[in-house]
C-alpha cells in the first residue's frame, strides 16, 4: 500500500498522461524532484519508470492510478448528490475521502449512485466491476439512479442531468427536466414515459440514461 502523497502523484500522472494523452511527464511538472521520496516510493512499487526526469506510468501504475481517480470522482458525486456539499469543498473533501475508500466500499457507493459516468465537473468516472455486473445478486441500495433504471411508478426528484450534447440538454430543459423537479416513471416500453410537473413526455433510452433521479423511499 502506498502513501497518500504517492497516491496524489499517480492521480496527477493519470490526468496528464492518460487523459491529456502525453507519453510522459517531467518530474518538475508534478511539483516534485526526480529523487523525491514519493518518486522513490512509486519506483520501488514498480508503478512508474523514470528516465532523465521523464516519468511514465507502468501497467501496474496505470491500474492503481485509474482506481484512485475512480474513488475520487465517486467521492465527488457522493458529496454533491447525497451530502449536498458545494463549491471548493467538493474537491477538497473528495481528496481526503478517496484515501479511505477501498474497492468494496467504492463499489457500494457506485451502486448507491446508480453507476454514474461523470463527476460533477464533467470528467469521466472509470468503470468498475460493479458497472459491468450491474445489480445482479445485490440488494437494491440505490439512492440515485438513471431514469431508465427506475421501476414503473417509481418516483423521486431529479438530482442532475448528464447530457454533454447541448441540443439534448436544451430539449430536456424545455420539458422542464431540471434538478430538483419531481419526476415519476409511468412506463418503460416501447419508450420511457415519465411525468414531470403536470406534463408527460416520452423519450428514448439514450435520454432516459442521462436523467439521474434521487429516488423517493
Amino acid at each position: 500500500m502506498i502513501s497518500d502523497k504517492a497516491d496524489e502523484i499517480l492521480e496527477k500522472l493519470w490526468n496528464l498522461i492518460i487523459e491529456k494523452k502525453q507519453n510522459s511527464v517531467k518530474a518538475n511538472v508534478l511539483g516534485i524532484t526526480a529523487n523525491s521520496s514519493e518518486i522513490q516510493e512509486l519506483l520501488k512499487a514498480k508503478m512508474i519508470n523514470i528516465s532523465t526526469d521523464e516519468v511514465k506510468l507502468t501497467k501496474d501504475g496505470t491500474i492503481e492510478a485509474q482506481d484512485i481517480i475512480r474513488r475520487h470522482r465517486l467521492a465527488e458525486r457522493l458529496l454533491t448528490d447525497v451530502l449536498d456539499v458545494k463549491g471548493e469543498l467538493i474537491h477538497e473533501s473528495a481528496c481526503q475521502f478517496e484515501h479511505i475508500l477501498h474497492k468494496g466500499i467504492a463499489e457500494n457507493i457506485c451502486r448507491l449512485l446508480g453507476h454514474p459516468k461523470v463527476c460533477p465537473h464533467g470528467n469521466l468516472i472509470p468503470q468498475g466491476k460493479c458497472c459491468v455486473e450491474g445489480t445482479k445478486g445485490k440488494k437494491d441500495m440505490r439512492v440515485i439512479s438513471p431514469l431508465s433504471n427506475l421501476n414503473v411508478n417509481e418516483k423521486g426528484k431529479i438530482a442532475y442531468i448528464q447530457a454533454n450534447d447541448q441540443s439534448k440538454l436544451q430539449k430536456m430543459m424545455a420539458m422542464g427536466v431540471l434538478p430538483g423537479m419531481e419526476i415519476s416513471l409511468l412506463q418503460n416500453f416501447p419508450s420511457y414515459l415519465f411525468k414531470v410537473g403536470n406534463s408527460q413526455f416520452a423519450v428514448d433510452e439514450t435520454i432516459a440514461n442521462e436523467i439521474f433521479v434521487r429516488i423517493e423511499k
